[in-house]
């Protein structure tokens, strides 16, 4: 059997795409210093207005890791990063990684109880956080192994007179000023980078088998998992999206980054993907509709990776025709199905391409993608990246399943995880023979094309009916008045499941479930039909986005619970 046998996606390839790349063993660090060297004058970073050179963010990182250094930080130690988009969590992670340290990025939203179980399962010795989050730091530290907090205010990376305007702000918003002094085992990163780094140490890392980053994944329900990401699994991935945007230039592109560092959709293709290309990246410390349409229309960016929630709710706002998004040249939707209308409605606004691509925390995060500039199918997450394979495999036997036939998807590649972090028997459950089997449930079609039908633990099982969510989410996305939809299995003493809607509908719009139900019976089998329908101002989302079903299943679980 030939290799486009085996893998016949790679007929579809264009001749700018390599099926294979030869990998050179190259550390992240390697690779920013790299970008230093040939771009250190350019703008790295741009934040609401300040700007940083590569230079310049490479003299702050190296500060930043000599005073690591100079703390204790030993190589293979955690540093927790718990940021938003700002330059501070570009300086930190790269700060983290020259000073040897194993970078777990934290989401500044979490709870002290979540908080405390991260820092707690990852054995972080160190944390870099924001003036305002500290509070909730110090009330969980003792709890911890934390021996160290590193303190940065926003109002440090912005330009004049929006520094100075900032804590004015910040006590109106929030009704206080923290005020953290730069002694004992609190230290302050605005001190920190003026230290420079002529103590620093440079470490010898090992691409293939040192981590760079500890992923934490976010289920709703359990105990989120620690991914170990290799320094190669992430410069895998990074260089991968490099070849499919083959028509961006090096040097000369703009990234926007609202998608934030703290999950690894936006840690690899804005913050990594950035620093290896030579981009500028354009940061937004919060998606905020508003502010995000004002920035495309003033910064001129190209490339706006996102998730579909972003692009509905930009597609959506009352105010869209006022402002200019045609430099968007090109997007890779991710972390939810794209909707057809969604992607062809976001083209025609801006003028560029919107392809819906596909991955998991456990693959850096990117396995499968649909073309930019050939050809690309409407729901499909597109083919395998090179060097990335995959099969479609059976839940019974395990054996890989004919064309066209439903079974769970399995990916194996350079940018798989090494495993789970201190979890031997789960890491063995979802890795085999160096195929990692993602949960969810597709087929792949006679040209290569590959097609999610939904995660396998979402399947709808009603009176012995097979139902996949987002079949019906599809149909239910046709619908000219549902900006958003979701749907779930609900538990039904007769039919053991049934299925559930959950809308919120555009603004403005008046509609009832009598309409919406007459809607989704001429596009489905009765039997997928919603027997339930909710409408709703918003829905739970992930901070990349992604709408929680498993958090409505277990809120509809807690209802039926006090119902009985």
């Amino acid at each position: 059997m030939t290799e486009e046998t085996a893998k016949p996606w790679l007929n579809l390839y264009p001749e700018e795409i390599p099926p294979h790349i030869e990998l050179e063993d190259k550390s992240l660090v390697d690779l920013f210093q790299e970008a230093v060297q040939l771009y250190q004058d350019k703008t790295a970073v741009h934040f609401l207005g300040k700007k940083l050179s590569f230079k310049e963010l490479y003299e702050q990182a190296m500060a930043l890791a000599a005073y690591l250094q100079k703390l204790g930080l030993s190589k293979g130690e955690k540093v927790a990063i718990m940021l938003p988009n700002c330059p501070q969590a570009v300086v930190s992670f790269y700060g983290a990684l020259l000073a040897g340290g194993i970078v777990v990025q934290t989401n500044p939203l979490y709870t002290e109880r979540e908080l405390t179980f991260q820092l707690n399962d990852s054995n972080a010795k160190y944390i870099i956080s924001l003036d305002l989050l500290y509070p909730k730091i110090s009330k969980v530290k003792a709890s911890t192994n934390v021996e160290h907090v590193i303190v940065s205010k926003i109002q440090d990376y912005l330009p004049f007179p929006k520094n100075w305007l900032y804590p004015f702000i910040q006590k109106k918003q929030n009704g206080l000023i923290v005020k953290v002094e730069h002694r004992g085992t609190n230290h302050l990163l605005s001190e920190i980078v003026k230290s420079g780094r002529e103590s620093y140490t440079p470490i010898s890392i090992n691409s293939e088998e040192d981590l760079a980053l500890l992923q934490y994944t976010g289920g709703t329900t359990g105990f989120p998992k620690g991914v170990m990401l290799t320094h190669r699994n992430l410069v895998a991935n990074a260089t991968m999206c490099s070849h499919w945007l083959y028509k961006c230039k090096k040097g000369e592109e703009k990234i926007l980054g609202v998608l934030p560092f703290f999950h690894v959709y936006g840690l690899t293709t804005v913050l990594i993907l950035s620093v290896l290309q030579g981009y500028e990246m354009i940061l937004l410390p919060k998606f905020d509709v508003e502010t995000v349409l004002k920035t495309i229309h003033r910064q001129k960016p190209t490339l706006f990776p996102g998730a579909p929630t972003i692009y509905i709710a930009l597609l959506n706002h009352p105010n869209l025709k006022n402002y200019d998004l045609s430099s968007i040249d090109s997007c890779i939707s991710g972390s939810a199905p794209l909707p057809v209308e969604v992607q062809e409605k976001f083209e025609e606004v801006t003028g560029g391409k919107l392809v819906e691509g596909y991955g998991l925390t456990e693959s850096s995060p990117v396995t499968h993608a649909n073309f930019l500039w050939t050809e690309r199918v409407s729901g499909s997450i597109g083919v395998p990246w090179p060097d990335t394979d995959a099969m479609v495999i059976s839940l019974q036997t395990g054996e890989q399943v004919p064309l066209n036939e439903i079974g769970e998807i399995a990916v194996r590649g350079p940018q798989v995880m090494k495993g789970y972090w201190n979890r031997p028997e789960e890491t063995e459950a979802v890795l085999k023979d160096g195929w990692f089997l993602t949960g969810d449930l597709g087929y792949m079609d006679e040209r290569g094309y590959f097609y999610i039908v939904d995660r396998k633990k979402d399947m709808i099982i009603a009176s012995g009916f097979n139902i996949y969510p987002r079949e019906v989410e599809e149909v239910l996305y046709e619908h000219e008045k549902i900006q958003e939809a979701v749907v779930a299995g609900v538990p039904d003493p007769y039919r053991g499941e049934t299925v559930k809607a959950y809308i919120v509908l555009k603004e403005g719009a008046v509609c009832t479930e009598e309409e919406i139900d007459a809607f989704t019976r001429q596009h489905l089998a009765a039997y997928k039909v919603p027997r339930i329908y909710e409408f709703r101002n918003e829905l739970p989302k992930t901070a990349v986005g992604k709408i929680l079903r498993r958090a409505l299943v277990e809120e509809e679980k807690e209802k039926q619970k006090k119902a009985t």
